[in-house]
């Protein structure tokens, strides 16, 4: 059974920093893009990061381009989001995703599998 569980969630200050990650279990992600998407209360799900299936290419949102990092391991088949100068309009629920392919995409009907997802709150 194909799982990706994200924790690092959190209460922060705006300024701040958190780390998130995505375990994935069940499948070798290691030649899968990934991607990060967030979904605030009242507001669609929207793109935030995603990399390559190397870690070669990243792209991010404008909103977070600067602050976040998206990064991988996949010797521990696991994806990582560096977010810093955290603002209270990054306050989400935070998922993480998978796609069949080896290059990511913003789109997050373009990705298989899919985390419940780690909140993150930013207080102002």
């Amino acid at each position: 059974q194909v799982q990706l569980v994200e924790s690092g969630g959190g209460l922060v200050q705006a300024g701040g920093s958190l780390r998130l990650s995505c375990a994935a279990s069940g499948r070798t992600f290691s030649s899968d893009a990934m991607g990060w998407f967030r979904q605030a209360p009242g507001n669609e799900r929207e793109f935030v990061a995603a990399i390559s299936w190397s870690g070669g290419s990243t792209y991010y949102a404008d909103s977070v381009k600067g602050r976040f990092t998206i990064s991988r391991d996949n010797a521990q088949n696991t994806v990582y989001l560096r977010m810093s100068s955290l603002k209270p309009e990054d306050t989400a629920v935070y998922y993480c995703a998978a796609r069949r392919g080896r290059y990511p995409s913003t789109r997050s009907n373009e990705y298989a599998y899919w985390g419940q997802g780690t909140e993150v709150t930013v207080s102002s």
